[in-house]
């Protein structure tokens, strides 16, 4: 196993603990850098406890760590920067015996991009429609919920990590972040059309996705119909 491979196994490992996967899963939601006091006052536990796991997360490559003043104060009296911490964006993913998902789907989308044809770009397109029909229909049949909170469930069960932007619901994460900084007008086009028919597949017309990119999270924005929301693609 190459290096790359033990180092991911000593973050996935540092994980096994509930209280410290809960303290990452914390931080990792959060859209702001967390101080100890901040996850100890979250999660219900001693700021040391806290401290320590953060710490232990820091070690492992999981989370990374800043310097600031929570009062804004400068100069003399203003007191010691707090540490903060973040989550790292770093993927991290373990096969054994390794396997290289990845690289096909590069190659793949490298191939559907150089294809001057628009065919192919459109069975792409009608392949993540039907993936997202189903999904929406299933996630739908479950149990009875708002249409935007069944949503937001399926989109998480996909690693989207959507998150409340006032009127707006964002995707924190991109599931295929790697592919689509390569080829994103390719993979953008595909995860719209992906989200647009889980959408459809929930039997709602009250919401709308669209393309609304930025640093930091999805390119995919959902609004509610009557908002002007992303722009469609």
């Amino acid at each position: 196993m190459g290096s790359h491979v033990n180092t991911d196994i000593e973050a996935i490992g540092a994980l096994h603990d509930p209280r410290r996967r809960a303290v990452y899963a914390y931080v990792s939601r959060q859209r702001h850098d967390v101080s100890r006091d901040e996850a100890a006052g979250a999660l219900s536990i001693s700021r040391s406890l806290a401290s320590f796991h953060l710490d232990r997360l820091v070690g492992t490559g999981l989370l990374q760590v800043s310097f600031r003043r929570l009062s804004g104060r400068e100069g003399p009296g203003a007191g010691r920067p707090s540490k903060l911490y973040r989550r790292v964006e770093r993927q991290i993913s373990i096969n054994v015996p390794e396997r290289r998902y990845e690289l096909l789907a590069q190659l793949f989308a490298g191939s559907l991009h150089a294809a001057r044809g628009s065919r192919i770009k459109t069975g792409l397109k009608k392949a993540a429609r039907r993936f997202g029909q189903a999904l929406g229909a299933s996630s739908r049949s479950d149990r009875p919920a708002s249409s935007l909170r069944t949503l937001r469930e399926a989109l998480d069960g996909l690693g989207a990590e959507p998150y409340a932007d006032g009127a707006l619901v964002r995707l924190r994460n991109c599931p295929f972040d790697t592919v689509a900084a390569a080829y994103p007008q390719l993979v953008c086009g595909t995860n719209l059309s992906l989200v647009e028919v889980i959408i459809t597949g929930l039997g709602t017309d009250r919401l709308k996705a669209g393309l609304d990119p930025g640093p930091g999270r999805c390119c995919v924005a959902i609004a509610p119909s009557s908002a002007k929301g992303g722009r469609n693609a």
